[in-house]
């Protein structure tokens, strides 16, 4: 089989039928040989009997949430490419050719482009179509190396073996993004499509809630990007402080009527540290991601990690204790010149900050070393195909097992055989004498 649609469905008794009738005639019309399958997360309102009898394949999916019941679908789909939309009546399940005609021509993932294709008037809220959907496709295509225009469009097809390979795990309206996200940074062939979209049919409100899920896609694309949640701004942070820091060590800094004095060195000094830090979780959260297979591995931090053992990350550490050290004495030193009495802050802070932040940073860079090691500890990891290659192994000794034990039983009953054939001559021959 070459297609099967996917329609998650959630009590969509008014449209169900009309989106079914509607991917079975563009099969039908284009020759293409494929079922309509829905996925059902819990429909109380008969949409399983009317989705039957317009020609659908019903299966249930008891995980709650749009994602869980799209991978329902997915893993029960008979046909080598998959087409999603929902079943609301808002895409048109008529024209799927091009979605066809890409993944015939290689495509791994091809996503409708509602923006070039065409909104229809009341069919998308104003907040999803001038804020929300723009605002989150950028986000999507300056986080990830992607070309794609809208990065949420529920109609879209792919090869079902290429997505299942990614793992996908999000339950909810996040699934759309991790697709895409998922897609693009493991190298699979994306193509978009121009499609339209049209007032659903539905006399309820949709199961879409702007912002929650606006919120939860967000969340994901900056969970999956290392880089922007932690490395940039903390290597932003980090600069700006060194820079502001350095400045402020040798003494105020004036800029027109203002004064920076040691109490903006404070703030420098926080800055470096957590900017530090930042940079310090986005290593941490690249080198577990890879580890874990959440994300594909990249070869500069894999040969950061390799160059930064964690004996040099001790010794750093250590030289950064050291300089720490070394000014928190010259701060006791310049105290005894004081008698041990009242200090100046304008002057002690100059020695005390700087001193306690390289002592921060030193242990933070050996804390960092060893978490380094430990994340990097390569473990022994049962791919599908040895997983496979054991099973079959296993299965051929079972054959093999249960044929040797058959021949021994068929020598047996032959033994056997040849016993009471030789008593049955002799008891012949006793009775002829």
């Amino acid at each position: 089989m070459e297609l099967t649609v996917v329609m998650p469905c959630l009590n969509e008794a008014e449209t169900v039928e009309t989106c079914v009738r509607k991917a079975l005639a563009c099969m039908r019309e284009h020759g293409i040989d494929g079922e309509v399958l829905i996925a059902d997360n819990g429909s109380t309102d008969g949409s399983q009997q009317l989705a039957r009898d317009a020609g659908a394949r019903v299966v249930h999916v008891d995980a709650k949430g749009y994602g869980n019941a799209l991978m329902g679908g997915i893993r029960a789909a008979r046909g080598k490419y998959v087409i999603m939309g929902d079943a609301d009546d808002s895409y048109d399940f008529t024209a799927l050719l091009p979605f066809v005609e890409q993944l015939r021509d290689g495509a791994d993932l091809v996503m409708g482009n509602r923006f070039k294709g065409g909104i229809a008037p009341g069919a998308m809220p104003p907040l999803h179509r001038y804020l929300g959907n723009p605002v989150l496709s950028f986000i999507g295509r300056l986080f990830f190396p992607s070309a794609i225009g809208d990065f949420h469009c529920g109609l879209r097809g792919f090869r079902r073996d290429s997505i299942l390979k990614l793992g996908l795990q999000t339950g909810g309206m996040e699934f759309a993004s991790e697709m895409v996200v998922r897609s693009t940074l493991s190298g699979l062939d994306v193509r978009e499509v121009p499609t339209t979209l049209s007032p659903d049919g539905r006399s309820r409100p949709p199961h879409l809630r702007s912002w929650r899920d606006g919120w939860r896609h967000l969340r994901f694309l900056l969970l999956y990007s290392p880089r922007w949640l932690f490395f940039i701004p903390g290597l932003v942070l980090m600069t700006l402080g060194l820079v502001a820091g350095t400045a402020l060590t040798f003494g105020p800094v004036y800029i027109g009527k203002l004064a920076f004095d040691v109490d903006t060195l404070v703030g420098a000094s926080a800055m470096v540290v957590i900017g530090f830090q930042a940079v310090l979780f986005a290593l941490f959260t690249k080198v577990y991601a890879a580890e874990e297979g959440f994300l594909p591995e990249d070869r500069r931090v894999r040969k950061l990690v390799d160059i930064v053992s964690l004996e040099k990350g001790l010794v750093v550490g250590g030289l950064l204790a050291l300089a720490g050290l070394g000014g928190l004495v010259a701060s006791l030193v310049h105290w005894q010149t004081r008698s041990f009495g009242p200090l100046i802050p304008s002057e002690s802070l100059r020695i005390v900050v700087p001193s306690a932040t390289a002592l921060i940073m030193s242990f933070q860079t050996i804390f960092a070393a060893l978490f380094i090691s430990i994340l990097g500890i390569r473990r022994t990891k049962e791919t599908p195909i040895d997983v496979a290659a054991s099973a079959a192994e296993e299965a051929a000794e079972a054959v093999n097992l249960e044929n040797e034990v058959v021949a021994a039983l068929e020598s047996e009953v032959a033994a056997l055989e040849g016993e009471s054939g030789r008593e049955s001559d002799g008891s012949r021959k006793s009775s002829t004498a």
